[in-house]
């Protein structure tokens, strides 16, 4: 079995099209996400239209926690806006009761079984959503890491950081498949990675896309935070 793994698409449809289209074309058959379908871009409803066309896998995000909070709390989703931009608005806005209900209800983390290959998934680290693991991290956290893991589990899948890395460890690897929406390793292109459980190969990949509409609404929307803008645009 052929399957995508992504994170991290916050909002960006324009970037999932290009992930999607790939990863069609590369026989993917389902897709594993880790979270964070949300904030930063206005475009929720088109990112989940589009993810509904696939068998998922899913975990939450801090954005959807920050969701499940924003729903019911003005004076938080007011101070969300004002450093992560509309994201979270347009979520809340754009979106039906149920789909919100739905990004609000994800699991923390999951345990899967995909062509014989167990697996955790999980957003920050299995014990706690908004915790990063970079790619320079050193060998007490990865150790530390592996710890929430069961002895099985040969494969974690992890976003959060917005950075690319496959990590070979003696008992497992551990997945980070980069950020489709945002990516932050000054690499272009919206990053996702093809598992294929009979072969074990894990082929990380990166999708050309036109960010300027998506860079231009940002910073129509949010011009006091030209981080949203920027980053899509830097190498």
């Amino acid at each position: 079995m052929k399957v995508l793994v992504l994170s991290d698409i916050h909002g960006n449809a324009t970037a999932l099209e290009a992930v999607l289209s790939a990863a069609a074309c590369a026989g993917a058959e389902r897709i594993v996400n880790a979270g964070d379908l949300i904030g930063y871009y206005s475009q929720p409803a088109r990112v989940l239209s589009l993810l509904a066309d696939w068998p998922m896998d899913c975990v939450r995000g801090n954005h959807e926690d920050m969701l499940r909070r924003a729903r019911h709390d003005r004076a938080f989703l007011d101070a969300c806006t004002a450093r992560y931009g509309h994201g979270l608005a347009h979520a809340l806005s754009d979106l039906h009761s149920d789909q919100i209900d739905w990004l609000c209800d994800l699991p923390r983390t999951l345990r899967l079984d995909l062509g014989g290959v167990h697996m955790r998934l999980a957003h920050g680290l299995p014990h706690d959503t908004d915790a990063y693991l970079y790619p320079d991290a050193d060998e007490d956290r990865l150790i530390l890491t592996e710890a929430s893991c069961a002895a099985d589990e040969m494969l974690l899948i992890l976003g959060h950081t917005h950075y690319q890395h496959l990590w070979n460890r003696p008992t497992r690897r551990i997945l980070n498949p980069g950020s489709v929406g945002q990516p932050r390793d000054r690499k272009p292109g919206a990053a996702w990675a093809l598992l294929d459980t009979e072969s074990g190969m894990i082929d990380l990949r990166r999708e050309a896309y036109d960010s300027l509409p998506v860079a231009e609404e940002a910073r129509r929307l949010d011009p006091a935070l030209p981080y949203l803008w920027t980053v899509l645009e830097r190498r």
